[in-house]
């Protein structure tokens, strides 16, 4: 089937960003004003009168409040700064930061005046920046810290169109710029911002990638509005006046999503940059929302239950007697049904005695926590909604804005990530793959039309590459549609499946899954260092992180593991060997995405030699 040209497909604006290299040309005069649009989102945000605060920010060990007018009022001088500056609406200008008030402000305030993002992980190599600001002709850049200002000052050379490098420490002088900006142009950003249209680009976010470099996905302004109208309109779910800790980075588009929602709905962000620290915020900002990878909700549940395990007699007895309470309770919620009286004050008692005390642990007033990214295993769902504990998983890609569906907190189904957004439109295509249609589809890949002809057909469906199926209006993914397994007798196999099972062991840090075109499924294992540790204390073990692969204690307890895997599973879908590695997969080494996603080729790549290994001696003698 022949595809149309883009010139079918996108606007003028937009055909040119994807085929041309020089600068986007700035707004007509006479465009017609936008309401669809970030910029005026904030506008009305800040003009809304809200009196909690808009965002939290910790400074020397305390959360401090930042009204919307105050926030206003910097965004404002920040904008101004940036026309002061000579940024012009249409060019592009990046930011490389961590999670922080800075970003947010930063990122505002280009919206404001018509000039599109760029966003940059921290951890991203100098190779990944100089490929991103190269390839989305960034006229300048913000960094967080002086070492990451050095390491873009010594990219210049690569960086022909970059003007401006700027640091934090540099956004003062800014502001103060910006005032003086305002005096002698007092309707400058406003202008700016009356220009922008709901079909302007709001950011060039580049896709980290599980193989190649990273392509830029053209955001369009109103992508994002479509899905945090959406989000309003689904009952219960964002709410005015909530507080929601923010630790993803937000170079992530989903972070970047919660920043508009909350201006959006009304709801106040709380910064955490460092997710080492995600435990002391908890407890700082107690947060009713807080979205997150499952990396982060499978630690805890690890945490958790190596607690329960080392609970004896009555503690014991009164955890598996609330864990029973919270089973039957969880699945009458679960099929939106009320809890007999005698069930409800069984169920109040464990609240008192075992589930409060997890609960604490989250801040004790989280309504729900929202997973998203990649997939998390039904097993740890369940076991949080066993403790009065919902996690909502949701689906969405960088090229649909992050947003597609997600389960609501009164209608949801573990395994799925939930009917789709309102003005969301999904099918299922004949070989299985998930296609999306609505206002939250990206305008394509800048400078990659055959890409972008790839992604989105004739009919403006986003090919996702995600196989799934829809059960009854809820969808579920079943496996990355290139990932899938094909094993040399012929069975399809869903490596994710096999690996979150894998994951559900606390013991088990990381695992991937291999046997494409093989005779049979090997697995790569990585463990959790502090739960081994444990472990191998209780065993009266003296094993260190470069042991385990050696140690034939450890090899047993991970053949347990598997062996319980393979006893759910048939024979092809089965885990017939396996190797214990002495380090978990890192970004260092190019195997994880920074939003925690498996490179599998990477990582093949690096271990060709244990997955060799495993497929070279006879399968009798393991």
């Amino acid at each position: 089937m022949v595809r149309p040209s883009l010139e079918v497909s996108f606007p003028r604006t937009i055909r040119a960003m994807a085929t041309e290299t020089s600068p986007l040309a700035p707004q007509a005069p006479d465009a017609r004003p936008g309401e669809r649009t970030i910029a005026a989102t904030w506008r009305r945000a800040c003009e809304a009168g809200r009196e909690d605060p808009a965002y939290l920010v910790e400074r020397g060990g305390a959360w401090e409040p930042v009204s919307w007018q105050d926030a206003w009022r910097q965004v404002d001088e920040l904008a101004h700064g940036l026309l002061a500056l000579g940024v012009r609406p249409g060019e592009r200008f990046a930011i490389l930061a961590g999670t922080s008030l800075e970003w947010a402000l930063l990122d505002f305030a280009l919206a404001r005046i018509g000039v599109p993002v760029v966003p940059v992980y921290p951890t991203s190599s100098d190779r990944d920046c100089a490929y991103v600001l190269a390839h989305s002709e960034a006229v300048g850049i913000v960094v967080e810290t002086q070492a990451q200002r050095a390491r873009i000052e010594a990219l210049r050379g690569e960086l022909t169109g970059l003007r401006d490098v700027l640091s934090f420490t540099d956004l003062d002088a800014l502001a103060e710029r910006g005032r003086a900006h305002a005096a002698e142009h007092p309707r400058a950003v406003e202008e700016a911002e009356r220009a922008t249209r709901e079909d302007d680009l709001l950011m060039i976010v580049y896709t980290s990638g599980t193989t190649g470099p990273p392509k830029g996905c053209m955001m369009l302004h109103r992508n994002y509005v479509a899905v945090i109208e959406a989000l309003e309109q689904i009952e219960q779910f964002h709410e005015r006046g909530e507080v929601c800790l923010l630790f993803l980075p937000l170079a992530h588009t989903y972070a970047q999503l919660t920043l508009y929602a909350a201006a959006r709905i009304g709801f106040t962000i709380a910064f955490c940059a460092d997710m080492q620290r995600i435990p002391q915020a908890i407890e700082g900002v107690r947060p009713t929302t807080m979205p997150s990878v499952p990396r982060v909700y499978e630690k805890v549940h690890a945490a958790v239950v190596a607690q329960f395990d080392q609970a004896t007699g009555s503690k014991r007895r009164i955890v598996d007697w609330a864990l029973s309470v919270g089973r039957r309770s969880a699945a009458l919620k679960a099929d939106g049904k009320s809890l007999p009286p005698a069930l409800a004050l069984q169920h109040r008692l464990a609240d008192r005695l075992v589930y409060g005390k997890v609960k604490e642990k989250l801040g004790g007033r989280l309504r729900f926590g929202i997973s998203g990214a990649a997939p998390i295993s039904v097993e740890i769902l369940a076991f949080f909604a066993a403790l009065d504990i919902l996690i909502l998983e949701g689906y969405g890609l960088t090229e649909s804005s992050s947003g597609c569906s997600v389960n609501r907190p009164a209608s949801y189904r573990f395994g799925t990530v939930g009917p789709p957004l309102p003005g969301v439109d999904v099918r299922i295509a004949d070989d299985g793959e998930i296609l999306i249609r609505g206002d939250n589809v990206f305008a394509g890949y800048y400078k990659e039309e055959e890409a972008t002809r790839e992604a989105l057909d004739e009919e403006g469906w986003l090919h996702t590459g995600d196989v799934g199926e829809l059960d009854d209006g809820f969808l579920r993914i079943t496996d990355r549609k290139k990932d899938i397994i094909v094993t040399a007798g012929g069975k399809n196999v869903a490596p994710q499946n096999v690996e979150n099972e894998l994951k559900g062991s606390k013991y088990v840090s990381q695992a991937l899954a291999i046997g494409d075109r093989r005779p049979y499924l090997v697995a790569l294992v990585t463990l959790d260092p502090a739960e081994v540790g444990v472990w191998a204390a209780a065993q009266g073990l003296d094993v260190s992180p470069e042991d385990y692969p050696t140690s034939p204690q450890v090899r047993a307890l991970v053949q347990g593991i598997v062996d319980e895997l393979n006893a759910r599973r048939a024979s092809y879908e089965q885990i017939k060997r396996f190797v214990v590695l002495p380090r978990d997969f890192s970004q260092e080494e190019g195997e994880v995405t920074p939003t925690l996603k498996l490179r599998r080729r990477q990582i093949t790549d690096n271990f060709e030699n244990e997955i060799e290994a495993l497929y070279a001696a006879p399968r009798e003698s393991s």
